[in-house]
């Protein structure tokens, strides 16, 4: 695959998540609209409202076809506003899909959604997960048979606002030599609807095996979680945040800590980048999104897809994105 393809060029989609079920991909994206809400650090001008499910089983020439909308905001019982990016999980026949969901008092709690379907449509429970803060939930299906979501993101995803998994009187964001705010991972109980533990955080180490500090903006987490498994090796990957980058870490475990590596994608047109990584037919692909076909209006991303590749090391091979 030589060049990126655009997956939806007729919508706007954006933060993708990918899994292969049966003989099929299904990409889990949020929707994004405009919703005239003005720009701020909050996103709040991210105000999306529902998922759609989009499948193919050809990812790089193949027709994307369009579920419809999954669920919405209007479905669900605890809502307030912006249903962000969303994970699904399969196990014993049943699909469950994890969403951000600012509640009636504007704080976001991961929901779940059940369906009998890859492709929906999918039924919320009627309250978030117990004990569930932040945003970007990504979960992993791990050889040992539990399944581990990943989570968490700075400033607009509220991640600051909490301690050892406790709500802070005053949201606090390190700085300096501060270590930096990690995300978090927590093994999900057999019934997919709970956390089976208190959630953890994920360390990342530099080369000298010293948790990475704040300050070090162009490696520290920010948000947009992703776990993958690559030769055995736990790969757990990231954005950047504000210095706009997609970076991974290693470990042998899914709880880490993680090894930081290096930069996977360079900085996208658009302020945001968020990604999934995903082996299809014997080839890895990244997905990600981009802001070039709206023209650089940072709420109105597209959906994208490339080949991914790596070394002899394991080493994955760094793609410039299209700020470059």
């Amino acid at each position: 695959m030589n060049e990126p393809r655009y997956l939806v060029p007729g919508d706007y989609m954006a933060d993708p998540a990918v899994h292969v079920f049966g003989d099929t991909v299904y990409i889990y994206p949020s929707h994004d609209r405009e919703s005239g809400i003005p720009e701020n650090d909050n996103g709040d001008h991210f105000d999306m409202n529902d998922y759609h499910v989009f499948s193919t089983k050809d990812i790089e020439n193949g027709p994307v076809t369009d579920h419809g909308v999954v669920l919405k905001v209007a479905d669900i019982p605890w809502a307030g506003r912006q249903l962000w990016d969303n994970d699904v999980a399969f196990k014993d026949g049943r699909y469950y899909m994890y969403f951000p969901l600012k509640d009636k008092t504007d704080i976001f709690r991961i929901g779940v959604a059940v369906a009998d379907k890859p492709e929906g449509p999918f039924v919320p429970m009627s309250d978030p997960m117990k004990g569930s803060y932040s945003i970007d939930p990504a979960v992993l299906a791990d050889k040992d048979g539990h399944h581990y979501m990943y989570f968490g993101g700075l400033w607009g995803g509220q991640l600051q606002r909490y301690k050892d998994n406790k709500a802070l009187e005053s949201a606090y964001l390190p700085e300096g030599d501060e270590p930096a705010l990690p995300a978090r991972v927590a093994r999900l109980a057999d019934n997919m609807l709970e956390f089976a533990e208190e959630p953890r955080p994920v360390i990342i180490l530099d080369e000298n095996g010293q948790p990475l500090k704040a300050g070090d903006t162009s490696r520290r987490f920010f948000e947009a979680s992703w776990m993958h498994v690559y030769n055995g090796v736990y790969y757990f990957s990231y954005s950047t945040g504000d210095t706009h980058r997609i970076c991974y870490a290693i470990g042998d475990n899914p709880y880490g800590p993680f090894t930081y590596q290096g930069v996977i994608l360079t900085p996208v047109v658009g302020w945001t980048t968020h990604h999934a990584i995903v082996e299809f037919k014997g080839r890895w692909y990244l997905f990600h999104h981009d802001c070039v076909p709206s023209k650089g209006k940072t709420w109105l991303r597209s959906l994208k897809v490339v080949e991914l590749s790596y070394d002899a090391q394991g080493r994955i091979l760094p793609l410039k994105g299209t700020a470059e």
